[in-house]
């Protein structure tokens, strides 16, 4: 596939099953890339390494802690990571170990993206993954929040210089 725009980042965020962490990573990185002018620059999509959420909505509750910051979640739609997503995406930022292992296990040989953990591009945030909030309360989802917006902002200072 050829890009007209290579200098064009593509991002897929991924978690276990897309409804929590890796929507809320995606919207948040998007917001980001807005505030900095980098519309043009980021294109940003997520992704579960499982298929228990295939077209469910975000879970209800990540995405009104969302919009109280500003994120726009209501018309994402879970999905499976695919092999061709690595083929297509520049990184592939896993939300935990777990979901990092697994990447790598579904990457092809040849594979182009970079597959790291999301929370690489904030050392300083005090947490090596994004924890599930799922079966937690709404400090889980606060937290998940803190923390994308900390790798994302980190994301866009390493990849684009801002």
């Amino acid at each position: 596939m050829s890009d007209p725009r290579p200098d064009k980042i593509r991002v897929l965020m991924v978690c276990l099953g897309n409804i929590c962490r890796s929507p809320t990573a995606e919207a948040m990185l998007r917001l980001k890339a807005h505030e900095a002018g980098l519309d043009d620059r980021i294109e940003v999509d997520s992704a579960g390494t499982a298929d228990y959420h295939v077209d469910s909505p975000p879970d209800r509750r990540a995405i009104a802690h969302g919009e109280r910051r500003g994120l726009a979640m209501q018309a994402l739609r879970g999905r499976q990571v695919a092999r061709e997503d690595f083929d297509r995406f520049d990184h592939i930022l896993a939300m935990d170990d777990d979901n990092l292992d697994d990447l790598k296990r579904r990457r092809p040989p040849g594979s182009r993206a970079k597959v790291a953990l999301l929370m690489s591009f904030a050392p300083h945030a005090g947490s090596r993954e994004v924890p599930d909030p799922y079966y937690g309360g709404a400090d889980g989802f606060e937290r998940v929040l803190d923390l994308v917006d900390a790798a994302s902002a980190g994301f866009i200072a390493a990849t684009l210089g801002r």
